[in-house]
């Protein structure tokens, strides 16, 4: 703030708080100075986000004490971290072989968002609205998100995964959409070796690469009633 734009606060604060009173001209003079020396850098209106005007009025209706220049600027700077909070910074038009341009951008632009100039950039952020024109198009080509080649270069990798959609390709149900009955898997995880020890306990637990029989016909079921159901 200049000097014009402090006194015209100092004499919004008069209006408000009674407390502090000015009426000597040269104690107008040196309360003007000061607050300008220590508040030069805060503005006095930034859009519609900040004016220094409703933090006088804030603080009065809040605080017993008088309002000090440290109050407005512990105010500004909140405000100004609160914007590069939101800011994701965009990617410099410098040229990337130029550190220091690329460096001056960065920080002209941070800049710029802490002092109110210019708009916080922030994430790009996932819609509702399905899928962008171009994936669509992809998407309807090539019948899924995993090109076929790179699904078969896959597979050894995750054998269980590519028997489940060598089962759903070939028109099989899908065993792993149910719950397992024999060792209790979950719907969506894979079947559990178990073995009965003498002692009539479980014993081993590791994942096994195909559902055990009891569980795909479990499934076989479960998909041929739905079909008669649709039907």
């Amino acid at each position: 703030m200049d000097r014009r734009e402090i006194a015209a606060a100092l004499a919004y604060i008069g209006r408000l708080d009674s407390r502090t009173p000015l009426a000597d001209p040269d104690e107008v003079r040196d309360r003007v100075a000061q607050w300008q020396e220590l508040l030069s850098d805060v503005p006095l209106v930034v859009g519609q986000d900040w004016d220094v005007r409703g933090v006088i009025r804030e603080h009065v209706l809040a605080s017993p004490y008088p309002i000090l220049p440290v109050d407005i600027a512990r105010a500004w700077h909140a405000f100004s971290r609160e914007r590069l909070r939101r800011h994701t910074d965009p990617t410099p038009a410098a040229d990337p072989d130029d550190p220091a341009a690329w460096r001056a951008e960065l920080l002209a632009r941070r800049r710029a968002v802490a002092t109110g100039q210019a708009a916080p950039s922030s994430h790009r952020q996932l819609t509702g609205g399905g899928p962008h024109p171009d994936v669509a198009a992809r998407l309807a080509a090539i019948g899924s998100y995993i090109p076929p080649d790179v699904r078969a270069e896959l597979a050894p990798y995750r054998p269980a995964r590519a028997a489940r959609e060598a089962a759903v390709s070939a028109g099989r149900a899908d065993a792993l959409s149910v719950r397992c009955e024999w060792c209790h898997a979950a719907e969506g995880e894979l079947c559990r070796s178990r073995r009965v020890g003498l002692d009539g306990h479980a014993r081993g637990n590791a994942p096994r690469v195909t559902p055990h029989p009891s569980r795909v016909d479990l499934a076989a079921r479960m998909t041929a009633s739905r079909t008669t159901e649709a039907a």
